[in-house]
């Protein structure tokens, strides 16, 4: 079977985008306006705002506030077609992609499917810990949190109890280190509106950091302020501390201490996502497809990997670049660049990444900036990372009710999104 794709016309190429995140999203916006047929497959139909997910989580936002759906990006635009589907094979001499919905041949593939949560060969922890790589682990861990205390109230054992409002963040990037600033205010200016019958200082944040320091890949002003920025806020942050396991009730720590929780939040690393029909000598460290300087895939001409699925070494980058969004970014703009020069017969430009800086919130007025020649904290690098996500945000309808959401909370110190909403299971007749 055949997915149902228009053939394409005399003299056109087809190029088939697989993930519609950041790089892919980028790629197919810079095709629309050419001659080659672009079909973007996703297994959802929607382009996720994956900087936002740890707000959604912590009932800061509501999920459609950050996800775009991909067709209405696209109605205007013919050459350009929207598949829901998971490709499952790619067969590389017959230039072919394997779904569910069936093959399609390509010209020129373009993998930007991404990267999922790395729980380092731990069953246990990829069982029983929360990952946040998706709107709907954000869903799923707003539920839980909120679900929690709503049992909380009414457990009067204190160890049982300890173990529901008790949370654990392991992983002292950006993610962990929003998620436990975000926690640590809900905990100071909502929870006790919202519980008054429970004593709120019982609650504890732990976060879990590895490494020596917060923030790799930062400045040591930011990894300082951040952490400083952390503790004045209540979190309990422990450096050079690896987590061994979790059983649903402890976590156990490198050394023997034990710390008891039933929700673990891992945001401790991330591994490239899998894709079968390509030669294992393709592949590199963290599951990554090595890349030249033009993207392609070793030994492919016309097979591409952009974004946090891509290893591409170059003189000012000896080790790979970072998985950010820029990258991603930078990387799709290029790619579209040289398929525009591909159509012209014109000599394609090699990719070279250029840092725009990083940035983390810990919270209210509290974030750190590293811009290539500024760096800073604070109030104001707080104003910048809120500008910065607000603009990066698909559609004016988002920014705007984004915009709402973040200044209601500014002035009111709540928000009214704290609802556990579960999918309705239909039972067997």
């Amino acid at each position: 079977m055949t997915i149902n794709i228009p053939d394409t016309k005399e003299n056109q190429q087809r190029i088939v985008i697989v993930g519609g995140g950041f790089a892919g999203l980028n790629l197919a916006k810079r095709l629309i306006k050419t001659n080659y047929q672009v079909v973007l497959i996703d297994k959802n139909n929607y382009h996720q705002f994956q900087p936002l997910f740890y707000q959604v989580a912590m009932s800061g936002l509501e999920p459609s506030s950050i996800v775009f759906p991909l067709r209405k990006m696209f109605q205007k635009h013919k050459n350009v077609y929207i598949r829901v589907a998971e490709v499952t094979e790619i067969e590389t001499e017959k230039q072919y992609i394997h779904t569910e919905l069936g093959n399609l041949s390509y010209d020129h593939l373009v993998l930007a499917i991404g990267a999922d949560t790395n729980f380092f060969g731990n069953e246990h922890i990829a069982k029983k810990a929360i990952p946040m790589k998706s709107v709907s682990e954000a869903l799923y861990l707003r539920n839980m949190i909120l679900d929690d205390f709503e049992k909380a109230l009414v457990t009067t054992d204190f160890e049982q109890r300890q173990k529901l409002i008790d949370i654990v963040i392991v992983g002292g990037g950006p993610t962990g280190v929003e998620v436990s600033g975000a926690l640590a205010e809900m905990k100071k200016y909502i929870l006790p509106k919202d519980y008054p019958e429970m004593n709120c200082d019982e609650i504890e944040i732990h976060l879990l950091q590895g490494g020596d320091s917060l923030l790799k890949g930062m400045s040591e002003n930011a990894s300082k302020s951040a952490l400083k920025y952390l503790q004045e806020l209540g979190v309990n942050v422990q450096l050079n501390t690896r987590v061994t396991d979790y059983d649903g009730e402890f976590v156990y720590v490198k050394g023997g201490e034990k710390i008891p929780t039933k929700k673990v939040i891992w945001a401790a690393g991330i591994t490239g996502n899998p894709m079968k029909g390509l030669p294992e000598s393709a592949r590199c460290w963290g599951n990554r497809l090595r890349v030249n300087r033009l993207n392609q895939v070793n030994p492919y001409q016309n097979i591409y990997a952009i974004g946090d699925i891509c290893y591409m070494e170059e003189p000012d980058y000896p080790q790979g670049h970072p998985q950010v969004a820029q990258v991603a970014i930078q990387q799709g703009k290029n790619l579209s660049k040289n398929f525009k020069l591909m159509e012209k017969n014109k000599p394609v430009k090699e990719f070279s990444y250029k840092d725009l800086g990083s940035m983390a919130t810990i919270g209210r007025n509290l974030a750190v900036v590293d811009l290539p020649s500024w760096k800073m904290n604070g109030l104001f690098a707080w104003f910048i990372w809120l500008f910065v996500h607000l603009f990066q945000l698909m559609g004016v309808k988002n920014r705007l009710f984004v915009f709402i959401n973040w200044v209601w909370n500014y002035i009111t110190y709540d928000q009214s999104l704290r609802l556990i909403i579960k999918p309705k299971v239909r039972k067997e007749s």
